[in-house]
């Protein structure tokens, strides 16, 4: 089966068309064609995203992207209806709804996070090929329940899948979610958008310096900074809280212009560490509370080093039963790739309520309910 996915939801414009099949051991995927382009310098004057400059974009490059796929046998389209930028949505699910129209054939409106919580179930063998084509996965033995930390630009939540495609919140954030914080602190410290990855790039920095005391100092000197919500007893998080602490600090030292370049990697070595410290507490009182059997990290901040190889470490430590999966590197972010996957996922296994001849385009769709 052939799924071409479409995905807007935010800053990137992706098309995929990916193969799927079932198999006795569970399911194979093969990405047959993939475009992907991103708005990111577009957006960096704005230190973030525009919405009506990403919708124009999308206007301006579906029809671009959509040349190389427009001869393709395919048997379905899927489209992210939500969660997301709803102008920026609103583009993919009115080309989609065009497409399938025009083609005659069913049109599956995805959920963004599921994309990200499935993609990163399947095992993927990168070819180290240009746009992913070629990109194989597998999909089998999975354990139930399956507990998913989705971290991505704005979001930051638990979500427990003990059924296939049945979703339970177990937590979330109460205010910014994590990738917010990232780009807030970026601007902070004078670096460029999109900021989070330049924030763990000073933080490994920080940590590289032999003997690291400007960054061992962060731990209770100027920058030592508060780990919100690390002991309540839910799987909640806030970091607000946390990107005003950085404010103040950098205040206090005086002001950005002030600092050396070592002592902002220090602050952003600390920022991190408290970030992870936050998530790693959080994850280990969701698989108490769930019993979980597989744990995955989903969304574009998936991709922060420290964060994957910290919270790896952590739960394969204190639970020795539970398997780890994280996603392939080249698809943390915003791609039509996991919507395509997704969409074949549940098709194959005769989901298929997924199904509909007309809806809209969600920005604040929950995956879960």
């Amino acid at each position: 089966m052939k799924i071409l996915a479409i995905e807007t939801s935010c800053d990137e414009t992706g098309i995929a068309l990916v193969e799927g099949h079932k198999t006795p051991a569970g399911f194979t995927f093969v990405v047959l064609k993939n475009a992907l382009l991103s708005q990111a310098a577009l957006h960096a004057e704005f230190g973030g995203v525009y919405p009506n400059l990403a919708k124009r974009e999308h206007e301006k490059n579906l029809p671009i992207l959509f040349k190389e796929f427009e001869n393709e046998e395919v048997d379905a389209i899927a489209v992210t209806r939500g969660p997301g930028l709803e102008p920026a949505l609103w583009t993919g699910v009115g080309f989609a709804k065009k497409i399938a129209a025009q083609w005659h054939k069913p049109l599956l409106p995805m959920n963004h996070m599921e994309g990200h919580l499935i993609s990163s179930l399947i095992t993927h063998t990168h070819p180290n090929k240009l746009e992913n084509v070629g990109m194989s996965g597998e999909l089998h033995d999975v354990a139930l329940p399956v507990l998913a930390l989705l971290i991505s630009g704005g979001h930051t939540e638990f979500i427990l899948m003990k059924e296939w495609f049945k979703y339970e919140m177990v937590g979330e954030t109460q205010d910014d979610a994590v990738g917010e914080a990232f780009d807030k602190v970026a601007r902070m410290l004078a670096l460029p958008y999109p900021g989070g990855p330049e924030v763990s790039r000073l933080a490994a920095h920080a940590r590289s310096i032999k003997d690291r005391p400007l960054y061992s100092d962060a731990k209770d000197g100027p920058w030592k900074l508060p780990r919100p919500m690390l002991n309540t007893n839910n799987c909640d998080t806030s970091f607000s809280g946390l990107k005003t602490a950085v404010l103040y600090a950098l205040r206090d030292q005086g002001g950005i212009q002030k600092l050396s370049a070592d002592e902002i990697a220090a602050c952003a070595g600390e920022f991190e560490d408290a970030v992870t410290d936050v998530l790693v507490a959080k994850t280990k009182r969701a698989l108490d509370e769930t019993g979980a059997k597989t744990f995955v990290i989903g969304g574009g901040v998936a991709a922060n080093t420290h964060l994957r190889t910290t919270l790896t470490a952590e739960v394969q430590k204190e639970f020795p039963d539970v398997s780890v999966q994280l996603p392939e590197l080249s698809i943390t972010g915003d791609n039509a790739i996991m919507i395509a996957e997704a969409a074949l996922l549940r098709r194959l296994s005769l989901h298929d309520d997924a199904t509909e001849e007309d809806f809209r385009a969600v920005g604040n769709l929950s995956i879960a309910g």
